[in-house]
């Protein structure tokens, strides 16, 4: 008899892929508060794996009903599908261990923010460090966040080039802006919103332009969703004056240093969306009212 003979079947299909493989395939997040589940869910929906890490079993059956609740509107208001859904959801895997994180191609650290707008610098530089243990040397490890951090961050790992900053400033998909920071460490291979914002606002406080006027220029000449102080109400006051006096001491360079109309919003506790008030006044579903016209008073 014969030798039987065994030949893969995959070069004769009908449909054969030429395509090397992704550059990013499987995506890692530490973290899942607001953030951290926008990144899940743009990852997913684009098709990638996800694997996500948060402090309890509690907090990811509430992760997952967050993810379940955005997935049903995309449903009701954006075509999605329910098979769609299924498929995207069915890429998303929750843990409790970092070792879940091996064979990752980029982990972003999330922690959530304090209500000061503040995240805990030794945390984050924990999660670096356990990070740049389990994963391959080749795998990039990002912190979701704007400034020169990831300097610090980085600056004990053994593997300080794979460290970078991404920053997600609005986190609807359809806004189309990343900003990417390198740190000190930053190899090529892994290679702003506040100083527009600053010359906005100072453009609002001498009264050359309208605020309607200025957002309606930066949505037109960047194709954003949003003008910029709608964005800066999104991302949350705090948030932005915080990062701006951290660039300002790490720098030196005055058009960091928040205007006064950042300022006063700050120090009056009017934070934008989450506040109900900021540049805008805000309904309590989020939606536009009408601009703060208490600003110039």
């Amino acid at each position: 008899m014969s030798e039987l003979i065994i030949e893969p079947i995959e070069k004769y299909g009908l449909n054969i892929s030429h395509e090397k493989k992704a550059l990013f395939s499987r995506i890692g997040v530490v973290g899942a508060g607001k953030e951290g589940r926008t990144i899940i869910s743009l990852t997913a929906s684009a098709g990638m794996d996800v694997v996500f890490m948060d402090e309890s079993q509690e907090r990811i059956d509430i992760v997952f009903e967050e993810l379940n609740r955005v997935m049903d509107q995309k449903i009701s208001k954006w075509g999605l599908t329910q098979s769609e859904k299924k498929v995207i959801m069915n890429r998303i895997t929750p843990t409790l261990s970092y070792d879940d994180f091996t064979g990752c191609d980029l982990v972003i650290e999330c922690t959530r923010y304090s209500e000061s707008g503040r995240r805990s610098t030794p945390v984050r530089k924990n999660i670096f460090k356990i990070l740049d243990e389990i994963l391959e040397p080749d795998a990039i490890i990002a912190t979701n966040g704007p400034t020169v951090i990831i300097s610090e961050l980085a600056a004990d790992l053994v593997h300080k080039e794979r460290c970078v900053s991404l920053y997600f400033p609005v986190s609807h998909p359809d806004a189309r802006i990343l900003e990417i920071v390198k740190g000190m460490y930053t190899s090529e291979e892994v290679y702003l919103l506040t100083t527009m914002l600053n010359e906005s606002c100072q453009m609002l406080l001498e009264r050359v332009s309208s605020m309607q006027s200025i957002e309606e220029t930066f949505t037109i000449i960047y194709g954003q969703r949003y003008g910029v102080f709608r964005m800066a109400d999104i991302i949350g006051i705090e948030r932005i004056v915080t990062i701006m006096e951290a660039m300002f001491n790490d720098f030196g360079e005055t058009h960091y240093k928040p205007n006064p109309l950042l300022w006063k919003l700050y120090r009056s506790n009017q934070l934008g969306v989450r506040t109900s008030k900021g540049f805008y006044i805000y309904d309590e579903n989020g939606n536009v009212i009408s601009e703060n016209k208490s600003l110039f008073n």
